[in-house]
């Protein structure tokens, strides 16, 4: 199921949703090696500089001896790969990467059109740092299942799934144009987003998706929507006056 566009105006531009999105294209084709590198390349970027589980466990930069066991005890065994890396802040770094143009392509489609109208429910100020939580809560509940896991995890599918969360509270019934195998159906937002949702239960553990991730972000938007949910609703109208 992909979306194509909703039908749902806002009242103000997108501003940070498009810097957002642009900051994820200048990181990916100005900083990444992608997608013009070896295999090797973008394995070593990874490593340096998005979220490892181990790593954030410990508090200490990968070693060869957790990435391979067989070699602990050896002579550099428990030397740090990139000993200068900050395991925590490759936390909010790796929200930022992506691992191919399709996976880029894919998750600034969802950014925008869900981020657009979660972004006008809650201000300029406010959403930047409803989607940075989102993508903290994501990864931290990845971690927490997966602590012991040595790959690299980076996109920012937890964080537009936390904003998809909050759309699903705010606008349920906005209508989202959904392509349902090669259909393009205008599907209300609530059953759009529940098929979504549900769908990330069944994806397939070869498949290198990070669902766990994508669940969690979308639970913190879910829920944050409900506390915040009369943030940024217009307020009612005064009631008429009588002599």
């Amino acid at each position: 199921m992909i979306p194509l566009g909703d039908r749902n105006p806002t009242r103000r531009p997108a501003v940070v949703t498009v810097l957002v999105i642009l900051a994820c294209a200048a990181v990916y084709f100005l900083v990444q090696p992608t997608p013009f590198s070896s295999t090797d390349a973008d394995t070593t970027f990874n490593y340096r500089r998005g979220l490892v589980p181990v790593e954030v466990r410990t508090g200490e930069p990968l070693t060869p001896c957790e990435l391979r066991p067989r070699v602990c005890g050896t002579t550099g065994a428990d030397d740090a790969f990139f000993p200068g890396k900050n395991v925590y802040l490759a936390l909010v770094a790796s929200i930022f990467l992506h691992g191919s143009i399709v996976h880029l392509a894919g998750n600034m489609l969802f950014l925008w059109i869900f981020g657009n109208n979660v972004e006008d429910r809650l201000g300029r100020a406010a959403y930047p740092i409803f989607y940075l939580a989102a993508g903290l809560a994501a990864s931290a509940a990845y971690v927490a299942l997966n602590p012991s896991s040595t790959t690299p995890l980076v996109g920012a599918s937890g964080a537009i799934a936390g904003v998809m969360g909050a759309y699903l509270v705010w606008f349920p019934r906005a209508r989202v144009v959904t392509l349902v195998g090669f259909l393009p159906l205008p599907l209300p937002a609530w059953l759009m987003l529940v098929a979504w949702f549900v769908l990330q239960f069944f994806t397939s553990p070869g498949s290198g998706v990070a669902w766990v991730a994508h669940v969690a972000g979308f639970v913190f938007g879910v829920v944050a929507g409900l506390v915040l949910r009369d943030k940024g609703r217009p307020a009612p109208p005064p009631p008429p006056f009588f002599r």
